[in-house]
C-alpha cells in the first residue's frame, strides 16, 4: 500500500461518517453537502479529499472550499467546493463528491480515490493547493480541522483565511488563480477585496451623492462584522453614505438568521421585528453568509413594501442597458436576463416588453443561471430571493476600455460600465457588492425606493410547501414550468389555472425535503391564494396515488 493510501486511512479513521439509513444517500446539491452539523464531520473531510483531486485535474491551481448553511438556522452547517474561476464546482464532479461521501468504509474511501485519480488522469504526486473559510458558526472550527487532516494527509498546500463571507472566499479563489496575470482579478486577501469594491464603487460614483440613510440587516451573520469592515475603507462625507448596520451579533450563535436575514424577508413578506423598522427609512436584508440581498422599507400609508431579486435584476438590467446604448455599444453587445419560474410575473414582462431585452428561464439554482449569463456578453441574473450577479464578458470588457468616446456622456457611460464590472463581485452573487450597485443606480437615477418599486406592479403571488409520500414521482421539464409526472397532474393544474386572470401555476419537488413547492400567481391577492391551494390539493392527491 502507498504512503498516501496509509495517510488518508490514518486520517479518515479520525472523522467517521455517520452512515444513513439503507437505500439512503448524501448527495452534493448546489448548496454542496448541507445538514445538521453533527452529522457533517466525515463528510468535510471527504469533501478535502475531493478538493485535492480537483487541484490536480486542474494544472495544480487553487481550489477554495467554504465552510457555511447560509440562510439555515444555527444548527446546521454545510460544505461546498469553488472552482478555479471562482464559480461553482463543475456539474459532473458533483457525482464525484457524492461516490467519495457514500464510500462505505475507509478501505473504500481509498479505492473510490484511488479510482478517480486513475479514470481521470490525475496525478497524485501533482502539487495541489486549497483556500477555505468558514462563516460565524461554532461548528465551523471544528468541521475546517478535519478539511485539514484531508489536506495534510494528501500532501495539499492548504491556505485558511478562517472566518469569511461566501462571496469573499468565492473571490479569493479567483484573485489566488490570476494573481501575475495580465486577468487579475485583485490582491488575493481579504483586504484586496475591500480594496478592490471600495476603488470601484468611487469611480461608479462619479461624484455623485447618495440620498438619505440605510439600514442593513446583517441577520447576526458574518455579513455585519465584514460589512462594518468595508465601510472603513468608503470616505463617508464624500458620498453622504450613511449605513447603519443592525442584527449583527456573531458571539450569539443561536441568533443567527433568527427573525432577521433575506430569507426571512422574502418568505415571510415583512420586516424584521427587531430593531423595529423606522417607516420610510431605505433598508436591506443580507443573509447569513452575505451572498443574498433583499431591500425594502415600510411605507407610513401602504405598509411594508419589498424589492426582491427580480427588482434588482430589473433595475441592474434597465441601468445597464441604457449606459451601453449611450455608449454607442447596443449592436457590438449582447444583454441577457435569466430568471427561474419563481420571477414574477410582472418583472417578466417589463424586462421583455418595456426594456426590450430577452428573458431566460432556467431551472432553480444558481449555477444553471450562472451558466446562462455567461452566454451573453451582459448577463443579469438573479433568484427572486435575492441572489445573483451580473457577468461582463471579456469582449464587453475590452469593449468598454477600447472604444474611443466622441463625446463626454458616452466618456462617462464607458468609464461606468468599466467600474461596475470592477464592482460587482463576477465569481457569484455578492449582497455586499450587489448593495453597493443598487446604491450606485439609485444615486445616478436620484430615485427613492417608491421611484423603483413603481417601474412596474408585481403580481399576487403564493407559495405553499406540499408534504408528499415521494418527492420522486414529481418530475419537471421546460425550466421546471410543467410537470412531465405523475401523469395527468399538468393538465389538472392547466384547467385549474384557466379560471383565474393573470395567472400561472407550477409545482416541483423540494432539492431538500420529501416535498413539493407549489408556486401560483393571479391578477388579485385572493385569486392568488385560492390557485396556489387549488395546486396544493391536485399535488397531495398525486403524491398519494
Amino acid at each position: 500500500m502507498e504512503s498516501h493510501d496509509q495517510a488518508i486511512l490514518a486520517a479518515s479513521a479520525k472523522h467517521p461518517v455517520v452512515p444513513l439509513e439503507k437505500g439512503r444517500f448524501y448527495t452534493y446539491g448546489t448548496a454542496g453537502f448541507r445538514m445538521k452539523a453533527d452529522l457533517l464531520d466525515g463528510i468535510t473531510f471527504r469533501v478535502g479529499l475531493l478538493a485535492s483531486l480537483r487541484s490536480r485535474k486542474q494544472n495544480s491551481r487553487a481550489i477554495g472550499v467554504m465552510v457555511t448553511a447560509s440562510h439555515n438556522p444555527a444548527a446546521d452547517n454545510g460544505v461546498k467546493i469553488v472552482d478555479p474561476l471562482g464559480d461553482m464546482l463543475e456539474q459532473e464532479w458533483e457525482h464525484y463528491a457524492t461516490a467519495l461521501v457514500n464510500a462505505p468504509s475507509d478501505e473504500k474511501l481509498v479505492e473510490v480515490y484511488n479510482r478517480l485519480a486513475v479514470d481521470l488522469k490525475i496525478d497524485l504526486k501533482a502539487p495541489a493547493k486549497v483556500v477555505y473559510g468558514r462563516d460565524t458558526r461554532p461548528s465551523g472550527h471544528t468541521l475546517v480541522a478535519a478539511l485539514a487532516d484531508a489536506l495534510d494527509a494528501t500532501n495539499t498546500e492548504a491556505v485558511d483565511f478562517k472566518i469569511l463571507t461566501t462571496p469573499q472566499l468565492h473571490y479569493l479563489v479567483r484573485a489566488t488563480n490570476s494573481e501575475g496575470t495580465p486577468l487579475a482579478y485583485g490582491t488575493p486577501s481579504e483586504t484586496g477585496y475591500y480594496e478592490k469594491l471600495a476603488e470601484a464603487f468611487g469611480r461608479a460614483m462619479r461624484g455623485r451623492k447618495i440620498n438619505g440613510p440605510l439600514v442593513v440587516d446583517c441577520a447576526n451573520g458574518v455579513g455585519g462584522p465584514k460589512l462594518q469592515e468595508f465601510l472603513k475603507y468608503i470616505p463617508k462625507e464624500k458620498y453622504n453614505l450613511d449605513v447603519t448596520v443592525v442584527n449583527d451579533d456573531v458571539l450569539r450563535p443561536e441568533i443567527l438568521n433568527l427573525e432577521c436575514g433575506a430569507d426571512f424577508v422574502k418568505t415571510r413578506q415583512r420586516a424584521p421585528p427587531n430593531p423595529k423598522p423606522q417607516p420610510g427609512v431605505r433598508s436591506c436584508s443580507l443573509d447569513g453568509d452575505a451572498d443574498r440581498l433583499i431591500y425594502y422599507w415600510v411605507d407610513p400609508d401602504s405598509g411594508f413594501v419589498m424589492l426582491d431579486g427580480d427588482r434588482i435584476s430589473s433595475l441592474a438590467a434597465s441601468f445597464i442597458g441604457d449606459l451601453v446604448e449611450t455608449a454607442g455599444l447596443r449592436d457590438e453587445l449582447r444583454i441577457g436576463v435569466v430568471q427561474t419560474a419563481y420571477a414574477n410575473g410582472a418583472s417578466t414582462t417589463y424586462i421583455t416588453q418595456h426594456l426590450k431585452l430577452p428573458v431566460i428561464c432556467t431551472p432553480t439554482g444558481v449555477k444553471h443561471l450562472h451558466h446562462v449569463a455567461q452566454g451573453y456578453d451582459i448577463g443579469v441574473y438573479f433568484e427572486a430571493n435575492g441572489h445573483g450577479t451580473v457577468l461582463f464578458s471579456p469582449d464587453a470588457l475590452q469593449a468598454f476600455r477600447k472604444t474611443q468616446p466622441q463625446s463626454p456622456a458616452q466618456k462617462e457611460a464607458l468609464d461606468t460600465l468599466a467600474a461596475l464590472a470592477d464592482l460587482i463581485n463576477q465569481t457569484v452573487g455578492d449582497a455586499i457588492s450587489d448593495m453597493l450597485m443598487v446604491e450606485v443606480i439609485l444615486a445616478h437615477k436620484k430615485w427613492t425606493l417608491r421611484d423603483w418599486a413603481m417601474t412596474y406592479t408585481d403580481l399576487p403571488n403564493r407559495l405553499v410547501r406540499v408534504e408528499v409520500g415521494n418527492k420522486d414521482l414529481f418530475e419537471t421539464t421546460d425550466a421546471e414550468r410543467r410537470l412531465l409526472r405523475p401523469e395527468g397532474a399538468q393538465e389538472e393544474i392547466d384547467q385549474a389555472v384557466k379560471k383565474y386572470k393573470d395567472a400561472r401555476a407550477f409545482a416541483r419537488a423540494s432539492g431538500t425535503e420529501n416535498a413539493c413547492r407549489v408556486y401560483a400567481e393571479a391578477a388579485t391577492r385572493s385569486e392568488a391564494n385560492e390557485l396556489a391551494e387549488r395546486v396544493a390539493r391536485i399535488i397531495e392527491r398525486h403524491g398519494t396515488l
